[in-house]
């Protein structure tokens, strides 16, 4: 359902910052603006999860961190207790990049083995713990990425996520997403990687995503009311 206010679009976005550049600083500023603007989580890299998890107690707002981030390169064992870490530091929503070797490769096995690992870990604690599997669709063919798919569908992760923005060969595209909903329809969608206008987000939302992650999301909420009353704007006519 496309949203109707700027408090609705804002519950679909995982504040983001993954810099390895950030301080305490830049994590306060961070949580404040999720609180502020109610988004889903705020999404940042393992090292700030304590921090993170202490300034949104009681916000309402999911504390989520990465696994295997950005290259997705480490063993499904090592992934699973980087995982079981970050949930115990504070972490309620985990997302993992996956085996980008594998899925070229058809590795089907290595990469049901790593997604299983972590999602057990993930369902190890009430309440479960969303994993999301983030699988570079811009670097995919549309064969690799229905592979993908259908692997991540079977073994029961919660999401299935575009990218992880840092890819040279690019982030989300509304086809990306259209795509893997149809091809995994049981799991929900994150779109993420170069998100940052109004437009590109809602149209996101349209082709099925049901989460987007973005740093510029405070920017896209703020521009909302505009754009909904520039689409509510009445065509004028050759008579006007």
């Amino acid at each position: 359902m496309i949203p109707q206010t700027a408090t609705e679009l804002a519950h679909y976005f995982d504040h983001t910052l993954l810099s390895a550049s950030v301080t305490s600083a830049d994590i306060q500023k961070l949580c404040d603006e999720a609180a502020k603007y109610h988004f889903a989580t705020v999404c940042v890299n393992p090292r700030w999860i304590p921090l993170t998890s202490d300034l949104l107690h009681g916000k309402g707002v999911g504390v989520c961190s990465v696994v295997g981030f950005p290259l997705g390169a480490e063993l499904p064992r090592i992934k699973a207790i980087e995982a079981e870490a970050a949930m115990m530091a504070g972490a309620d929503e985990i997302d993992m990049v996956a085996d980008l070797a594998a899925i070229l490769e058809g590795d089907g096995d290595r990469l049901s083995q790593e997604m299983a690992a972590v999602l057990k870990v993930c369902r190890s604690i009430r309440p479960a713990v969303p994993l999301k599997v983030i699988v570079e669709s811009a670097a995919l063919t549309e064969a690799q990425l229905a592979f993908v798919c259908q692997i991540a569908a079977r073994v029961g992760v919660d999401f299935l996520k575009t990218s992880t923005g840092l890819h040279p060969a690019g982030g989300a595209t509304v086809e990306a997403v259209r795509f893997m909903a149809a091809a995994a329809p049981k799991c929900r969608i994150k779109a993420a990687g170069g998100i940052r206008t109004v437009e590109q987000a809602l149209a996101m939302i349209d082709a099925g995503a049901t989460r987007i992650g973005s740093s510029a999301c405070v920017q896209i909420v703020q521009a909302f009311d505009s754009h909904r009353a520039d689409d509510s704007t009445p065509t004028p006519t050759a008579s006007s």
